[in-house]
């Protein structure tokens, strides 16, 4: 349980009677003093609702008050809710109890850790390798204060671009170490993730479909190829021209000139760096894929697929699956100065994130890329460590003012040890388990030690309490699955305790419930 509250106490408040889940009304917005984002949620069900209609879908249900909660804690702060957060959410009767929700999350420590785990999965592609662990300490503790003092997004994004190495690859010179300070890996970097744009598969000869030529990846490259800031010229004499950056090809004699996608060719550099005209073009408002692939990088992480998909790529003769909705998130970010709160908040009061996962008839794959239905989804490793953790009684807070982090000392910590056995994939709604992985679950330490009466305070009061079997039923689904068990697993569960489970003993029959909740796929994904 929560750290913040004694476990006997949240239980003893939970003894006190059931709580129901009921279902949440689609269009129920609930006005909460942002109508700019409930204005915007609006706008994009609108968008949603009319592409059903045409495709002829029907959207499918809403999703109950127990989903929508445990969905919007993982979400917003990369852990399940409590026991006490869920039976205040499930018992709270007043019509703004969503929005207010969403408030008090994104308005958390929890919420800027999250999306930091996030972003740097998506900012230095390949950190599960040790060079990539070396550096994600230190720019984790970068990105984080940056989110938490509410930095705009295309500031983060200009200040990774500028970045330069420097010892440890601290902060945001963490994107240049990853990329191993080399000119045509940093291109390939920096369009793919903020802008949307895959030029690398061009790094060495046309590519067959897609529009980036090679001369374009090299052009791109050459922004990179002068490490060093230029001396600011003396006043009078004519700024250095962006004319100059230019890149010897690698293997060959030909020398390429830096411009940008666009075709435009960079202007005057004056006191700026190479990076730094690149990337005040890559984050401009004006730039016609910044914003774009920041929205679609948000829209991927509440609902497993890209606004683009199934061509995850826009080429020439190709338009979004979804261009009308992403023109309008587009659109909508740039307005609120890049605000990633602002946007988050806008998805998460649709309709279209508040669906149920259940299964639709006809249920077709459709259904997920038009948004009828919400797709179960897995979780982020830290997200599903810190469930555990939560679930468990064995809630670990991490820090974000380390200044130096190594990759032997990481892998000590039982934290560390489960994120490199549980990697991310870059497909949420078809995430993969191996059977190592279940077997850790199963068998391991990490949750041995904590399904045990003798080392779990939560465990033991819900076994030892004086109060009903039923109940103890109740507060174990709620407190692993967030939910209240139905009917036949009520009956099913005091029935085994009341045998005793495997051993006869009524209070090792609860830690044997509990351990399996624990190993459910209900628990272990987001639906």
């Amino acid at each position: 349980m929560s750290t913040r509250v004694a476990p006997i106490v949240s239980l003893a408040l939970l003894f006190a009677g059931p709580a129901s889940a009921p279902v949440f009304a689609q269009g129920q917005h609930e006005s909460n003093g942002n109508a700019g984002a409930t204005a915007l949620a609006g706008r994009l069900d609108k968008i949603i609702h009319e592409r059903l209609k045409s495709e002829k879908f029907k959207p499918g249900p809403p999703a109950d008050h127990s989903q929508i909660a445990r969905r919007l804690h993982i979400d917003l702060t990369g852990r399940i809710p409590t026991l006490l957060q869920m039976r205040d959410y499930l018992e709270n009767d007043s019509p703004k109890k969503y929005s207010d929700r969403v408030d008090e999350l994104i308005a958390s420590s929890d919420f800027a850790r999250n999306f930091t785990h996030y972003y740097r999965s998506i900012f230095l592609t390949g950190t599960a390798n040790a060079q990539g662990q070396q550096f994600q300490g230190q720019f984790e503790s970068w990105l984080y204060n940056h989110l938490a003092a509410k930095t705009p997004f295309d500031k983060i994004a200009h200040e990774i671009i500028t970045s330069t190495s420097n010892p440890g690859g601290q902060g945001p010179g963490a994107f240049n170490a990853v990329n191993e300070n080399k000119a045509e890996h940093l291109a390939g970097s920096t369009a793919r993730i903020f802008l949307g744009v895959k030029i690398e598969c061009a790094q060495c000869h046309k590519h067959p479909f897609a529009k980036w030529t090679w001369q374009q990846f090299w052009e791109t490259a050459a922004f990179f190829s002068g490490m060093q800031p230029l001396i600011p010229q003396p006043k009078g004499q004519t700024p250095v021209s962006a004319n100059n950056l230019e890149i010897t090809i690698p293997d060959t004699n030909k020398i390429v000139k830096a411009k940008f996608l666009t075709g435009e060719v960079p202007g005057e550099l004056g006191t700026a760096t190479p990076r730094g005209l690149l990337a005040d073009w890559v984050t401009s408002s004006k730039n016609p894929y910044f914003a774009k692939s920041a929205v679609d990088h948000l829209w991927q992480y509440f609902f497993g697929v890209s606004l683009t998909e199934p061509i995850l790529e826009p080429l020439d003769d190709t338009t979004p699956t979804h261009s009308e909705l992403l023109d309008e998130l587009a659109n909508s970010f740039i307005a609120s100065g890049f605000d990633v709160r602002f946007l988050i908040k806008a998805i998460v009061l649709t309709d279209a994130y508040k669906r149920a996962s259940v299964a639709l008839n006809p249920e077709t794959r459709e259904s997920i890329y038009f948004f009828a239905k919400m797709p179960i989804r897995g979780m982020m490793p830290e997200q599903l460590y810190d469930s555990f953790a939560e679930a468990a009684d064995f809630r670990q807070e991490i820090g974000y003012n380390e200044t130096v982090r190594f990759p032997g000392a990481l892998a000590e910590t039982p934290r560390q040890q489960f994120l490199n056995k549980f990697a991310s994939q870059d497909r949420r709604i078809e995430m993969q388990t191996s059977i190592l992985q279940a077997l850790y679950l199963m068998n391991g330490k990490l949750l041995g030690d904590h399904v045990k009466l003798e080392n779990n305070e939560a465990l033991r009061t819900i076994a030892t309490a004086p109060t009903s079997n039923t109940r103890r039923v109740e507060t174990l689904y709620l407190m692993v699955l967030s939910r209240l068990p139905r009917a036949d697993e009520t009956e099913k569960m005091v029935r085994y305790i009341d045998n005793g489970g495997g051993t006869g003993d009524p209070g090792q029959a609860v830690a044997e419930i509990y351990w399996a909740l624990l190993n459910t796929s209900e628990f272990m994904l987001n639906h």
